[in-house]
């Protein structure tokens, strides 16, 4: 090995350990943080010397965190399954069919990733009131549903556009038409990049926190990331049980990205790797 493959090695190893470095000493802090004094203030990332672990406890009962992962829970399930399935249909379309102003549709989806969502909330608000949806889950859901789909669209044509013609053209000799050649050929080879779409998705619906806030008074009705206003008090802030509190807002994230993980690698590899 050269003096300059070795120099890019230690750098490329360098680099990666200080991105680690700076992803894991912020949960490191939290995690010590959440194991102090409850109402204290500790400073820096030390190990308390007597660790409470209770606040885990404090912090889930404090926070009604049953009531909001339940929540959360059919949130995610009302938005992920539909954003995906619908997401994946129209990446094909546009990337395999030959759709009816395909280049329009696919100009106005990028549009809908320069919007924003807080440029949205006053006339979603108004729009939800009118159709007598507002306070309920559905006025988190179909939002989320509509906001994602530019995303979910833009990233699954990315997928079919790497596509192999020749498998298209094997299933049309084979006598299977549209929906066939889709459901049992192209479908099953982009398993990697639906389903890290999904985690994707899940991140998104899991740890919303402004379209809940605005469009929905219940507290129970709303995500997790709604339960951390129970932590802030007239005079300031539990800063030892809103660290506990964050990191069980975290875990199902960062379990779900653990399980999923090669394939959201894998996914995003696709375009560099053929």
């Amino acid at each position: 090995m050269t003096t300059s493959a070795v120099a890019q090695r230690v750098t490329r190893t360098g680099l990666l350990l200080a991105l680690m470095l700076f992803a894991i000493v912020p949960l490191l802090s939290m995690f010590t943080t959440a194991l102090a004094t409850p109402g204290s203030t500790p400073q820096g990332l030390s190990w308390p010397s007597d660790p409470h672990w209770h606040n885990f406890v404090d912090a889930w009962s404090a926070a009604n965190f049953l009531a909001l992962f339940r929540s959360s829970t059919l949130i995610v399930l009302g938005v992920v399954p539909a954003t995906v399935a619908m997401a994946t249909a129209a990446g094909y379309a546009l990337a395999q069919l030959n759709v009816p102003f395909g280049k329009a549709i696919y100009g106005l989806l990028l549009v809908g990733l320069t919007l924003p969502f807080e440029a949205l909330i006053t006339p979603l608000y108004y729009d939800l009131r009118s159709m007598g949806l507002l306070g309920t889950r559905l006025a988190i859901i179909l939002p989320l549903i509509g906001l994602l789909m530019p995303f979910g669209v833009f990233w699954m044509r990315a997928h079919f556009l790497g596509a192999e013609p020749a498998l298209t053209e094997a299933a049309k000799v084979d006598g299977a038409n549209t929906w066939q050649t889709f459901r049992r050929v192209h479908l099953p080879l982009a398993t990697s990049a639906w389903s890290a779409l999904a985690v994707l998705f899940f991140l998104a619906s899991w740890n919303q926190y402004l379209l809940p806030l605005v469009l929905v008074d219940d507290p129970t009705k709303r995500t997790v990331a709604g339960g951390l206003g129970a932590f802030q008090g007239q005079y300031g802030t539990d800063i030892v049980l809103l660290c506990a509190g964050s990191l069980l807002i975290i875990l199902p994230s960062l379990v779900i990205f653990l399980i999923f993980q090669r394939n959201l690698v894998k996914a995003l590899m696709q375009g560099a790797v053929k």
